[in-house]
């Protein structure tokens, strides 16, 4: 991430003595990114951080996959995934359930009410946006406040834990990658520093307040990993806790960005889905569409134009406001649109008319493109509403086999008629 932070206690120059005030040694520990020739952090510990003295075999949910064959555009309603006798006992990180899933990136979704155990994702950053409710976040590195509107942002193979707060559950859309998630390059100066057209800048990502420090013996650490057969699970434990870390210092750690603090980037005319990104991961992007004034040229249509991205798949998840390129097609709160690469799409019928004069939109979506297809997880077979893909037609297949006409359809074109 290049934004340098310290917290804790550090000695003046790295790769040096640091003792308590008893005289003992801490361990100093190198966390670093793409062979220590990337970001890095210094962290000190109060005991050796590879001691470990089991390690057996942790089962994940099901992480198998189907392929979008035969290919079409789906409806997946999250939200029915977690009626209330199920989240009251799950929690962020074993609770989850695989959407959406490909080699370089996989979606989750979760809702909570329990404390996760202790984890870390070996495969790569974790992204996970806080579609609702409260936790708070422990890692190594120390704690991390998560509200609604949050991106959590987890380098790779931080230990850590989610602890939900308040009386509401939390709901998380979990994006694992396989590599690190950064902020897109056209942002950066060559130095790391965020640019004066970035949508956002450092004072915008909110890192650890203070260090932690956690008693405890046999601790257990979940670790999801990669082997040649798939991904994996392991239950390391540990003769002492991990979270013992007095300081560190660094580029590399977790932390918060709000939607809220998106600053979004519009013009006279409709700005095509690269002004929307916040983030990029190894073969796919992560991109905000936010509470904006719309397009104000006098003949401008400020829903999108009918568009075929031809190299992506465009997964779309609807957490706030009123998305009006949507209307009519059944997607509400907790809604995800899958739209794939070799289909052209855009606004559901009558869309397209009826935003002409809209100066602002109310819409809070969270979208992710990828470069490879993706194929559908347990969680999307699940939920899947198999009437979306015949809404923009009027009647699906059924009636087209048969010769009847738009009827079958009615009950997807809503307010779009």
């Amino acid at each position: 991430m290049a934004f340098y932070r310290q917290l804790g206690s550090v000695p003046p120059k790295r790769h040096t003595q640091h003792r308590d005030d008893g005289g003992q040694l801490y361990f100093e520990e190198l966390m670093g990114e793409e062979g220590f020739s990337s970001d890095s952090s210094l962290l000190y510990h109060r005991t050796i951080p590879s001691a470990i003295v089991d390690a057996t075999v942790w089962e994940l949910r099901d992480q198998t996959t189907t392929p979008n064959h035969p290919l079409k555009p789906r409806h997946l309603k999250l939200h029915d995934l977690f009626p209330e006798q199920v989240w009251a006992e799950t929690d962020v990180v074993t609770g989850r359930r695989l959407i959406l899933g490909n080699a370089d990136v996989r979606i989750s979704y979760v809702v909570a009410a329990k404390e996760s155990p202790l984890y870390r994702n070996a495969i790569g950053d974790e992204m996970v946006y806080v579609e609702s409710g409260e936790a708070v976040v422990e890692s190594v590195f120390g704690v991390l406040h998560a509200r609604q509107g949050d991106y959590v942002l987890l380098p790779m193979s931080t230990t850590h834990r989610w602890i939900p707060q308040g009386s509401e559950p939390l709901r998380a859309y979990a994006i694992e990658a396989n590599s690190h998630i950064v902020p897109p390059k056209r942002y950066l100066s060559r130095f790391g520093q965020l640019l004066e057209h970035a949508p956002y800048c450092e004072r915008d990502l909110h890192g650890p307040t203070e260090p932690l420090i956690a008693e405890g013996t046999d601790v257990e650490v979940l670790v999801k990993h990669r082997t040649s057969h798939g991904i994996v699970g392991t239950r390391m434990v540990y003769p002492t806790h991990p979270f013992d870390v007095v300081g560190w210092d660094g580029c590399l750690y977790p932390y918060t960005f709000n939607i809220s603090d998106y600053e979004p980037i519009t013009g006279r005319v409709h700005q095509p889905p690269p002004a929307h990104q916040a983030f990029e991961g190894n073969n796919f992007v992560i991109c905000n569409f936010v509470p904006r004034k719309v397009d104000y040229h006098p003949l401008s249509i400020p829903v999108p134009y009918y568009h075929s991205n031809v190299d992506s798949d465009e997964i779309m998840f609807y957490c706030g406001g009123d998305y009006e390129a949507r209307k009519g097609s059944g997607i509400g709160q907790g809604s995800i649109s899958i739209h794939p690469g070799g289909h052209a799409h855009g606004p559901q019928p009558g869309a397209y008319e009826r935003s002409i004069g809209v100066e602002f939109f109310d819409e809070l979506a969270v979208m992710v493109d990828t470069f490879r297809p993706l194929e559908l997880g347990e969680g999307a077979l699940a939920c899947e509403d198999p009437a979306y893909a015949w809404s923009w037609a009027g009647r699906g297949p059924e009636s087209a086999q048969s010769g009847r006409g738009p009827e079958s359809a009615q009950s997807v074109q809503g307010d779009a008629q």
